[in-house]
């Protein structure tokens, strides 16, 4: 599922990221890339590990997190941690696969899902479109400041290169409690039609009822918490 979610930061928050963005650490982005990424990733990243950075980054969290498509599309298990990523003209990320398993021992994730939260204007700078591999085609991505957009980590993609401005994006990852997308797609529908519903029937009606009882028999027997 490619799913862009509008309006997950505030204006405050993206206010706040912007400002705290010109005091950060920024450090080459081959970092935390795998083997094959690291030869065609040409960015920055900044440290949100300490201090402010803490902050900022349980902030983001938080607000990602708690929106309900979210929470609807991804069903999040757990999170990776989050990076703050800027790039900068003649900069740009080549096609590359994200790596299936992300950190360390107990805080090791599977990465479902990809996002990528994007924090600049998109009339602030010129390329940094997200692309992302689709069969038969390819889905080119540079949406307002404050929305995030979600696919398959399975899929190839890229950064187009950035020829003026600055680009800024926090990126993550998510390890679901569905780990089929086809599957999270069925529940999802299903969540849908159950809002579109409950202006036309009781939460306690008979068809209300099956759809709950529906929609959480197959979330037991399709969820993964390992």
């Amino acid at each position: 599922m490619l799913l862009t979610v509008s309006s997950v930061v505030s204006k405050e928050l993206l206010n706040d990221i912007t400002a705290l963005a010109t005091t950060l650490s920024w450090t080459d982005g081959t970092s935390t890339a795998g083997a094959t990424a690291r030869a065609v990733k040409h960015n920055l990243q900044a440290d949100l590990s300490t201090g402010s950075g803490a902050v900022m980054r349980t902030r983001l969290l938080d607000a990602i997190r708690s929106h309900p498509l979210v929470r609807s599309a991804a069903r999040p298990h757990r999170f990776s941690r989050l990076l703050l990523s800027r790039t900068e003209p003649g900069g740009g990320y080549g096609a590359h696969v994200d790596n299936a398993l992300m950190g360390r021992g107990n805080q090791q994730i599977r990465t479902d899902i990809s996002f990528t939260l994007f924090l600049s204007d998109p009339e602030s700078y010129t390329g940094g479109e997200l692309e992302v591999e689709r069969p038969g085609m390819v889905h080119s991505l540079k949406p307002q400041a404050g929305d995030l957009v979600m696919y398959p980590a399975t899929n190839l993609h890229r950064v187009a290169p950035v020829t003026k401005g600055s680009r800024l994006v926090c990126v993550g990852w998510i390890q679901s409690t569905i780990p089929d997308q086809q599957q999270r797609e069925v529940l999802m529908d299903l969540e849908n039609v159950r809002v579109a519903l409950r202006s036309q029937h009781s939460v306690q009606s008979a068809e209300m009822l099956v759809l709950q009882k529906t929609i959480a028999n197959l979330t037991r027997m399709w969820a993964r918490l390992g």
